[in-house]
């Protein structure tokens, strides 16, 4: 067993390539469980193919094994991912591969899961089964890094995002400052996000729905996280609709049990917070919360204050700010202490300008 590349021929990276392919068509929806892509080779032919379900199940490798056409018997398996180890909602990938008497697994990195890492060498050498692991892994770590970030921190991946006008004016109320071009953006954030955090604030001000709107992603409308230590929020707004309250989670800190028994009867998931900590561990604690109930990946849209208090804590991965391309004196409200912060806090700017007037520039 060895990950040398020149254990590797032209094929094995053409076939990795495919797999690599085919985990980028989930990357963000596949709930907790990473997006792997998986190639079942035999006699020099594909015979199968998968990508984890974008429910997050069945993974890749099951899903291939049922839909080959012919027996994997004596195959050769290229994963992106090594194949899981554990027992969860679904019995070990390994244990089926196993079954089906494959002949060679060649996977590109380690699952970081505690649960699996470095456990399938060792399982398939039991079996016979010839393993190889860091076939373009470079490359293939990359598609990986939040996932691999949850997991070795134990904290959600976070991405932020605010809208300013061209000299960096805020509004509430919902208004608009960016084009279409920029709107869709935003929506694709939701999209690849299994959560957004919000404010009671936002909800109060804007009654934001906070789904993804574009054409045929509706259905992976993100879970909603609101911040309300003293259940401010208005449950008359958008958010507290029957249709949204079964995906909407609260992070508290009352002990007002009216309140508390007026939020639970909305469908929404109350969680309190009990440490006596100040506000930046509230948001610490808020976050291995989250990751504790398997999502991995949030974003941050909401109002200037929370998202100032995100960026000085330094807990978010990466930042969008978008910019619209019109001035506006109609607002005091100025986000330039967010953005002098951003310069500061990130090691690398982009400037996005595939949005007509307006700009995207993305801090990470």
């Amino acid at each position: 067993m060895s990950s040398k590349k020149d254990k590797f021929s032209a094929i094995d990276r053409f076939y990795m390539t495919l797999a690599k392919n085919l985990a980028k068509r989930n990357i963000g929806i596949t709930n907790e469980n990473p997006s792997v892509g998986c190639v079942i080779v035999k006699n020099n032919k594909i015979i199968s193919y998968s990508t984890t379900n974008q429910s997050g199940r069945p993974h890749a490798e099951t899903l291939a094994i049922k839909r080959a056409k012919e027996s994997v018997k004596g195959s050769t398996v290229y994963l992106t991912l090594e194949p899981c180890s554990h027992f969860g909602k679904t019995p070990p990938c390994t244990k089926a591969l196993i079954r089906s008497k494959v002949k060679k697994v060649i996977y590109s990195i380690n699952d970081p899961d505690d649960r699996t890492t470095n456990k399938a060498k060792f399982k398939f050498k039991q079996h016979k089964i010839k393993t190889y692991s860091g076939l373009m892994s470079s490359d293939i770590n990359r598609i990986y890094s939040k996932y691999i970030y949850c997991k070795t921190n134990k904290m959600p991946y976070v991405t932020g995002k605010i809208a300013c006008t061209k000299n960096y004016r805020f509004f509430y109320n919902n208004i608009k400052l960016t084009n279409s071009h920029s709107q869709s953006v935003s929506h694709l954030l939701r999209y690849y996000n299994q959560a957004i955090i919000t404010s009671y604030k936002t909800i109060n001000s804007d009654n934001p729905r906070l789904t993804c709107r574009l054409n045929g992603l509706k259905k992976f409308s993100p879970i909603v996280i609101i911040i309300d230590r003293n259940l401010k929020s208005n449950l008359k707004m958008n958010i507290f609709n029957k249709n949204h309250s079964n995906k909407l989670i609260i992070f508290h800190k009352s002990k007002n049990k009216q309140k508390i028994n007026k939020f639970k009867h909305t469908g929404c998931r109350l969680y309190e917070i009990v440490e006596n900590f100040n506000y930046n561990d509230f948001l610490i604690s808020v976050l291995k919360k989250i990751y504790l109930l398997k999502i991995n990946t949030v974003l941050v849209e909401c109002g200037k204050l929370l998202t100032a208090e995100f960026i000085n804590k330094g807990l978010i991965n990466e930042f969008y700010l978008f910019k619209g391309s019109k001035k506006s004196e109609l607002s005091r409200e100025s986000i330039l202490n967010i953005t002098k912060k951003l310069d500061k806090s990130y090691k690398k700017k982009v400037v996005d300008t595939f949005v007509s007037n307006d700009r995207i520039i993305k801090y990470y």
